[in-house]
């Protein structure tokens, strides 16, 4: 019987590309530095059958070596494969094929001693890169060029790896996959920068900060006297400019004379006539009993001529208006005033003390906010605007007014901390400071206060 012999075929090598990609997803799931050094020191073999492998790192100097646990930093085979990588660091940025030639004679002399003749540099990382390094391979047989190309794309991997594990170990990455134990629990230690970030930012939102608006403000006159109009009539000339500094008892300006003379006058001629008829009378009266009873009549309207000449003397003199104290004169142009007529208690000018100034803002109704008194305030003015006034509230108005816009605001106002320089009448921007709220709160405010008016709840 003729046995039929059957040809079994050799297994086929295997490709070198699945090999690399096998080596790119155990990079990726390795568990620690350590893990990913063994990798490229001992399962490179895939890719290429080599002797002898070390991996070099410019910041930590030997990380691993072939065959070896842990390296002895120093023992002299590492401090030779030290001196040899630093040697060629920068030399040669991509994968190449070297030989003791290629080395100083000091570092070539010991080449045979320790590696074999063909050795192969697959450098990664850049030259400004502190985290780069590369792999030393050393074989018994030229390295075939299509090899290189391999080599140099496993090592970027490993590379890409190798950080990522560094990140992880920093707390700034973590995968799916990784950090759990060997139930399948997530480990222990793990640091979350979202989560820490998330808790961060509520942390922050809780912070409690000053409950501040911004509103228009001014320096005014604190105590400032108000001069008003004391009678009715016309103003005619004025003895001061505006913010001019008078004196106690200066003329300040005056009224329109002419018709409070003639009144006085006609006054004066009245009680000059009613004088002479009573003395007329009061010669009839010896003889004439109808005279003498006319007597107490004329009495009367005497003392009420001479009442009504007192009057209008007294209004002839209260028409020259004169300062009640030292200070500035304050008031607007005088070519408004002069020839207007004024009513009785209309407001003509103030006179302010010197440096007797305090803050004066206009609260707007929608940002109102408890204020209590001695709240600090600051007010920047336009003149000035990186030098701004510190000052302490001294009261809020009860009631809002109009203002000139048509808006209603609340007139607060602020005693200065220190005497300021700046004249009475500049104008800015008051910060107002309230009680301490949460930074959440600070921000949300305006917005629930127009969702709230939108809605109308």
């Amino acid at each position: 019987m003729r046995e039929r012999l059957s040809l079994v075929e050799p297994p086929a090598p295997p490709d070198p590309l699945l090999q690399l990609v096998g080596l790119a997803r155990r990079a990726r799931g390795a568990r620690s530095s350590a893990e990913l050094g063994f990798l490229a020191v001992n399962d490179t073999r895939a890719l290429l059958p080599y002797r002898q492998a070390a991996l070099w790192l410019a910041d930590g100097g030997l990380k691993a070596l072939s065959g070896v646990v842990e390296p002895e930093s120093n023992a002299p085979y590492a401090q030779w494969l030290l001196a040899v990588c630093r040697e060629l660091h920068g030399r040669h940025p991509e994968a190449v094929a070297i030989q003791a030639a290629a080395l100083p004679p000091t570092l070539a002399r010991e080449w045979q001693e320790w590696l074999p003749p063909h050795g192969l540099w697959v450098p990664f990382g850049g030259e400004p890169d502190a985290r780069a390094g590369a792999l030393l391979l050393a074989a018994d047989h030229p390295v075939p060029d299509e090899v290189l190309a391999l080599l140099q794309e496993w090592m970027d991997t490993w590379h890409h790896a190798w950080n990522a594990q560094r990140l992880r170990a920093a707390g700034w990455l973590r995968t799916p996959f990784a950090g759990r134990d060997a139930d399948g629990a997530p480990a222990r230690g793990w640091r979350r920068p979202r989560t820490l970030l998330a808790v961060a930012a509520l942390a922050a939102l809780a912070v409690p900060v000053h409950l501040s608006v911004l509103a228009p403000g001014e320096l005014v006159p604190a105590h400032p006297a108000v001069i008003r109009a004391p009678l009715d009539g016309v103003i005619g000339q004025f003895q001061v400019q505006p913010n001019e500094k008078v004196k106690a008892g200066q003329p300040l300006f005056g009224f329109d004379e002419a018709a409070l003379a003639a009144r006085q006058q006609v006054a004066a001629d009245a009680l000059a006539t009613a004088q002479a008829e009573y003395r007329e009378d009061a010669q009839q009266a010896v003889s004439d009993l109808r005279s003498k009873a006319q007597l107490s009549t004329l009495l009367g309207r005497i003392e009420e001529k001479r009442a009504e000449a007192d009057y209008l003397k007294s209004q002839f003199e209260r028409s020259r208006v004169t300062a009640p104290q030292d200070g500035i004169a304050l008031f607007d142009d005088p070519s408004e005033w002069i020839g207007r007529p004024v009513q009785t208690g209309e407001r003509i000018m103030r006179i302010a003390a010197p440096g007797d100034v305090e803050v004066e803002a206009w609260l707007p109704i929608g940002n109102a906010i408890p204020l209590r008194e001695g709240a600090p305030v600051k007010l920047y003015l336009a003149a000035d605007p990186l030098t701004p006034l510190s000052a302490r509230v001294r009261y809020v108005a009860h009631d809002a007014v109009p203002r000139p816009d048509g808006s209603y605001a609340y007139r607060v106002r602020a005693v200065l901390d220190g005497r300021v320089d700046a004249r009475v009448g500049l104008k800015g921007t008051a910060q107002l400071s309230g009680e301490r709220v949460p930074l959440a709160y600070w921000v949300l405010r305006r917005p629930l206060a127009t969702i709230r008016q939108a809605l109308g709840v």
